[in-house]
């Protein structure tokens, strides 16, 4: 007996990001990601609010997510996007930053923001260990900071 074939996967939900991220709170920065695209392009999602505890520290009275966890939920925006195309779920996962160019910063992103990122492969295609992407964050389609980032591919086990 054969099985059908599988759709592939275009939207993830939280459960299914935690199924192939391992990343948790406080550093699960993507609440969904749609339109996946193969390995080619995803949208990722993060609802900011106040309760993350960045904002306690950065800065207290004037809440700023932070540039590096922008930057970081793009990154995790690409590896659902890349482990939900080829399957790597519940696979042990791991993806390690390599390097980070031309970032920009142009708006605030703060708590009540909705930070829709948009993520392109540059580089990359099934059963190789680096990628390269370009990410765009937009909130209320305002570009709030842009960038192109490299990442290793790890599985364990």
């Amino acid at each position: 007996m054969t099985e059908a074939p599988t759709d592939p996967i275009t939207d993830c939900d939280i459960q299914l990001i935690q199924a192939i991220l391992p990343h948790r709170y406080p550093f699960l920065l993507v609440d969904r990601v749609t339109d996946i695209n193969g390995t080619a392009s995803a949208t990722g999602i993060k609802n900011v609010t106040m309760n993350e505890p960045h904002f306690q520290g950065h800065f207290p009275g004037a809440p700023i997510m932070p540039g590096v966890t922008i930057i970081e939920a793009m990154a995790q925006t690409a590896g659902v996007m890349v482990g939900a195309s080829m399957g790597l779920i519940n696979g042990d996962l791991l993806i390690y930053f390599m390097s980070i160019d031309g970032c920009k910063f142009r708006r605030k992103v703060i708590p009540g923001d909705r930070m829709v990122m948009k993520i392109t492969t540059l580089r990359g295609k099934p059963g190789a260990k680096v990628w390269k992407f370009h990410g765009r964050a937009e909130v209320d389609g305002e570009l709030a900071c842009e960038c192109e980032f490299a990442a290793m591919l790890d599985m364990r086990g």
